[in-house]
This record gives structure tokens, C-alpha cells and sequence, in this order.
């Protein structure tokens, strides 16, 4: 009998690894080889008395409502300046994440076929940490000034641990990534804990499918320290929501307590200052993951799907 286990078991893994290498040739004989554009070099390189004929060449980042001088003082500007020069240090070869994004769409279009492919643009822009990609379907603009590592001088006194947490290289992938999201999840009716717990958990379902070699840690933004952390307290967590009756709730508080970027997440007890954020968005993509693992449907389905057929579905057990 154990015999009989064994061979099922390697015939299992095999044909699975022969699904998989299938696949991976598929996803890589996808055309694409996307137009690199370093914006943020021509515009800090251009001579001032240069500008018109740099707003003539990108003339989508030149809104004619702004007056000239607000360009101009950005190119002389001596932060600025400085700012540039830190970017070149880290980022003076941008080949490799551009072989990187390369790959991201090559999965994007393998499991979303109407993808657009865009022009990568790298811009030094305003220190906006919830836009460091946009992805308008013609550009993919990548803010550099926001991956030159958590611990760099420019960020210490303007932004919190958790935030420059994730201001490192090994972060521009995942936030390519969630930038293609956007367009590829409907909203759902609902507005439970429950819904936007399985929301954002197919966010990271699909970074789970283009950016497949990156690590959980990754993918979510968390330290590895945090990612152990859920992992041996999910029953916990889980236990907590049940208990307390929050799954269907639509406190609007909830939100901030478990989903979106906070130090830590807000159980209101001792605990608290131990637990990384977003701790509802973890178990969400964990719901989701068991979903798609225990249901034979594909990633279109996955994504339409309400978060009640999801989790009903799911047969979701966290682990002890």
C-alpha cells in the first residue's frame, strides 16, 4: 500500500512539474520587449534653456496649465539636484528591472491577453508613496526616488519605519504588479470586512502569478520576521474574527485596523504592538489561495467571484 502511495505521489509531482514547465514556455515565448524611456536623466541633464525642446519631446508630462518657472526651478534646484544624484547611484543601469517588468508582462499577458504593453518611464517625481507605479496601459511611470532603501538619508525624518519599509528595489516588482491590479478587480457590493479582506487578497493572488518567484515577504511588503509572524498566528487571528463577529461587519474603522498600511494591526489588545499591518489582507490571500487551489476555475474567475462565494468555497483552515 505505502508503495502504491509513493508511485501516485511521484506521478503526481511529475505530471505537476510537466504542467508547470508547460506553462512557463508559454508565458516566455510572449512577445514583449518594452521601450525604456529614463526621463528622470533628460530632465535633470537638459540645460535649463533646453526645456522647450524637452516639452516637446514628452510633452504628456508637461501640463500646459503649469507655468514653465515651476520646471525650471525643479532643474536647479539643489535638492533636487541632489536627490538625482542618489537615484544615478543606485539606478545608472536600469537593465536589469527592465528585464524584470519584461517578465511581469510577459505573465500579464499570458493570463490577461488584453494587457496593454506600455513605454517604462523612470521619473524622479513628488515623494508620493502611494504613487510609486502608475500604469496607464500607454506608460508605466516609476518613481526612483522612493527605491533607494529604507534606511537612506532622504527618508528618515519624512517618513515612519513602516512606510520606508518598503522603499527598497526588491519592491518595485510587487508595486508594478499591484499598478496592473488595479484595472483587473471589480469592486465588490459589499463593503464587510469580508469583501475587502478577499479584495485585497486577490491583489496579491495575482502577484502570486506574475512575480511567481518572489517571496511572500515581498509580494505583501512585510519582513520576513512579519510573514512568520502570521503564519503562527493565524488560527489565532482567525479565531478573533469569528469570535468577535467582524467578517460581515461594515464598520468603516475596520478598514484601518486590518487592511490598509498601518505600523501594526489593531485587535485592542496587549498584543497590538507585536502584529505587522494589514494583517486582514494576509488571511484574505490565504482565502483566496484556497480557493483557487480547491476549486478548478481560472484567474477571470477567480477575480469576479464575490467574496462570500469565495470564502463559502474556499474549505479555508487556518493553520495551528
Amino acid at each position: 500500500m505505502k508503495k502504491i502511495f509513493l508511485v501516485c505521489t511521484l506521478a503526481f509531482l511529475v505530471f505537476s512539474c510537466k504542467d508547470k514547465s508547460e506553462a512557463a514556455k508559454k508565458i516566455e515565448a510572449v512577445p514583449v520587449d518594452l521601450k525604456l524611456s529614463r526621463f528622470d536623466k533628460v530632465f535633470f541633464e537638459t540645460p535649463v534653456a533646453d526645456l522647450e525642446k524637452m516639452k516637446l519631446s514628452y510633452p504628456e508630462f508637461f501640463p500646459k496649465d503649469v507655468a514653465d518657472s515651476v520646471w525650471t526651478n525643479k532643474m536647479q534646484n539643489t535638492q533636487w539636484k541632489e536627490l538625482y544624484t542618489e537615484v544615478q547611484k543606485k539606478y545608472a543601469d536600469f537593465k536589469s528591472q527592465k528585464e524584470e517588468i519584461d517578465a511581469v508582462f510577459k505573465h500579464a499577458k499570458f493570463y490577461f491577453p488584453n494587457t496593454r504593453l506600455p513605454e517604462v518611464v523612470t521619473v524622479i517625481s513628488e515623494m508620493d508613496y502611494n504613487n510609486k507605479v502608475i500604469y496607464t496601459g500607454d506608460y508605466l511611470l516609476i518613481a526612483l526616488e522612493l527605491y533607494l532603501g529604507k534606511d537612506h538619508d532622504f527618508y528618515k525624518s519624512e517618513f515612519p519605519a513602516y512606510i520606508r519599509q518598503n522603499f527598497e528595489a526588491s519592491q518595485i516588482m510587487p508595486d508594478v504588479v499591484t499598478a496592473l491590479s488595479y484595472n483587473q478587480i471589480p469592486e465588490d457590493a459589499n463593503k464587510n470586512l469580508l469583501s475587502q479582506m478577499i479584495f485585497a487578497g486577490k491583489e496579491l493572488y495575482i502577484k502570486d502569478l506574475l512575480i511567481p518567484d518572489y517571496s511572500d515577504a515581498d509580494k505583501i511588503g512585510y519582513t520576513p520576521e512579519q510573514i512568520q509572524w502570521c503564519q503562527e498566528n493565524e488560527s489565532y487571528m482567525w479565531r478573533f474574527f469569528i469570535d468577535e463577529s467582524l467578517l460581515y461587519d461594515t464598520d468603516p474603522k475596520l478598514g484601518n485596523r486590518f487592511i490598509n498600511r498601518a505600523p501594526f494591526s489593531k485587535f485592542y489588545l496587549e498584543i497590538d504592538n507585536e502584529t505587522p499591518g494589514r494583517v486582514g489582507t494576509w488571511i484574505g490571500w490565504q482565502i483566496v489561495r484556497s480557493y483557487a487551489e480547491n476549486n478548478n476555475v481560472d484567474i477571470k474567475t477567480i477575480l469576479t467571484t464575490d467574496a462570500a462565494t469565495i470564502f463559502n468555497n474556499s474549505k479555508y483552515k487556518p493553520k495551528k
